[in-house]
């Protein structure tokens, strides 16, 4: 007989014109890791809030049995008493405070007397986090460590809660493979200590590769759950739960027509640390993308690709910044973001929630901002139903999920949201597109519809530049990709030459001359 340590039943949860929820039922069994997977939108963040106590008892229906016993949280603090603890998709860390800070913010170690305990505070937190493998002292502050090790603090945090059951939404969405494969181990070490946990993923090979059963959600209803005792399950067969369908080709076909004209070109172009002004993040970059051209950008963590991209929009990154920068073959000074976008240049971030939309406002209002004067009429005033038509074709048009136009894109899922911030910048009409990290967090089906929609821009003989921390998708998506390691281009390679270990090899050999040096 199973021992199921979770059981949830008939949850249903509505939202105005929305059911996000429609009587899902999930069952966990003790000691497991149980992966949870639906494209964007099909409910699973909002199942996991409803289970920890984001969504409280009372705003939905159904039942949830943990341990055997029917529960109702109404509030995290609840789920968190019993050993539930959830891990966001968004890190819930403060920049300014340290790891130890951070990890018992809320759950402060006091003495007799109701006074933090500081020392007890730091030794506890160091205890933790040599569980979860961070070397750092428990005094360095979050915002002098990386994303990877950030992600770690949020686990050791967890643990420092007692965790039975840890939920992982997304916990590798801005991870590159080395670390996500760590994390991947550490949680299938905790499974051997006994705990159990849900992960939510897009990256199907991360649920073959660690998850013993995989539950499917489609449209807020419970499509499936398979096996997976031997992790090899066949990603292919998750695809065709997820999107109702066969899958055959994971990158839409594309007729190659690269033009002679260089639309975007950059010539030792050098950029430094905004705030460590003497640091240099890019030095001397030299790369070129042609009319028609898909160009990718690998790299691991920290190697300038971001900065790069945003030094290049209107400066919008960096300090002491020199080279030159073309733009249609002529070349300009971009003073900012606005002279970048008059001049057909267009950047889409990789934080799309941060830097990209305002969450509070409608998709009509993100959709148009970038060029609010193409829906304004002669007196500079919005023309209120023309900003409302255009985001409702953009909405058809990248089959977003929401139930009108003046939604507010905080409300949306995370695939939807970059489909409004890639409606942004299609209404800004450039001529060179830079996407940065444009599929993070987003399923199969929805990564699908963006490649096409990168297809769709270069056939018009525009051009497309594509950061990404998932060799696949640049290897099935570009017609050249350059190498970026710590600042610096280390290697260029043309689409048919190119491969997963080649790139990998360029970044190494790097590594080697440096040390060398």
């Amino acid at each position: 007989m199973s021992d199921f340590i979770l059981e949830m039943k008939s949850i249903t949860k509505e939202y105005p014109g929305v059911k996000a929820l429609d009587n899902v039922n999930l069952q966990v069994e003790r000691g497991e890791i149980h992966a949870l997977c639906g494209e964007n939108g099909a409910g699973k963040s909002t199942l996991m809030n409803v289970l920890s106590g984001t969504i409280p008892f009372g705003q939905y229906t159904g039942d949830i049995v943990y341990n055997g016993k029917t529960c109702q949280f109404h509030n995290i603090h609840d789920s968190e008493e019993l050993g539930i603890v959830i891990i966001h998709q968004e890190l819930a860390l403060i920049p300014e405070l340290t790891i130890a800070e951070n990890m018992f913010l809320g759950n402060e170690r006091k003495n007799k007397l109701g006074v933090i305990d500081w020392n007890e505070t730091y030794k506890q937190a160091q205890a933790e986090m040599k569980r979860v493998g961070l070397k750092e002292k428990s005094s360095t502050l979050i915002k002098d460590i990386g994303t990877g090790k950030q992600q770690l603090v949020e686990i050791a945090k967890a643990l420092s809660k007692n965790v039975k059951l840890l939920i992982l939404d997304e916990p590798t969405s801005s991870l590159n493979e080395e670390d996500s494969k760590m994390l991947l181990d550490m949680l299938l070490q905790f499974k051997k200590e006994g705990m159990t946990s849900i992960l939510i993923t897009h990256k199907l090979n991360e649920v073959a590769y660690c998850a013993d059963k995989i539950t499917i959600l489609r449209d807020g209803a419970t499509i499936e759950t398979i096996s997976n005792p031997n992790h090899n399950i066949d990603e292919e067969r998750i695809i065709k739960g997820m999107v109702g369908r066969e899958l055959t080709n994971r990158f839409p076909a594309r007729e190659h027509k690269i033009g002679k004209e260089v639309m975007l070109e950059a010539k030792n172009w050098t950029v430094y640390h905004p705030v460590y002004t003497e640091k240099c993040i890019d030095d001397k970059v030299n790369f070129k993308v042609h009319k028609g051209e898909i160009v990718g950008f690998s790299g691991l963590q920290g190697a300038g690709r971001t900065e790069l991209a945003k030094s290049l929009f209107g400066k919008a990154y960096g300090s002491h910044i020199s080279g030159q920068e073309f733009i249609g073959g002529k070349e300009v000074h971009l003073k900012n973001e606005r002279d970048a976008i008059e001049h057909g240049l267009a950047y889409v971030t990789e934080d799309r929630k941060v830097d990209g939309l305002v969450l509070e406002d409608s998709i009509a209002w993100n959709t148009t901002m970038a060029r609010m004067e193409k829906v304004a009429n002669k007196f500079g005033v919005i023309d209120v139903p023309k900003e409302n038509k255009v985001a409702e074709e953009y909405v058809k048009k990248m089959n977003t999920k929401t139930p009108g136009v003046q939604q507010h894109a905080g409300n949306l899922s995370g695939g939807n949201q970059q489909k409004v911030l890639l409606a942004k910048w299609m209404f800004a009409d450039p001529d060179v597109l830079i996407l940065d990290e444009p599929t993070r967090g987003i399923d199969v089906g929805a990564k699908y519809e963006i490649y096409q929609i990168m297809n769709d821009m270069v056939a018009q003989g525009k051009a497309v530049v594509m950061i990404s921390s998932e060799m696949p998708e640049l290897l099935g998506m570009c017609d050249r990709i350059y190498v970026m390691n710590e600042g610096k281009i280390v290697a260029e390679f043309r689409a048919e030459e190119a491969t997963q270990e080649k790139i990998l090899a360029a970044i190494l050999k790097s590594d080697d001359k440096k040390v060398e040096a």
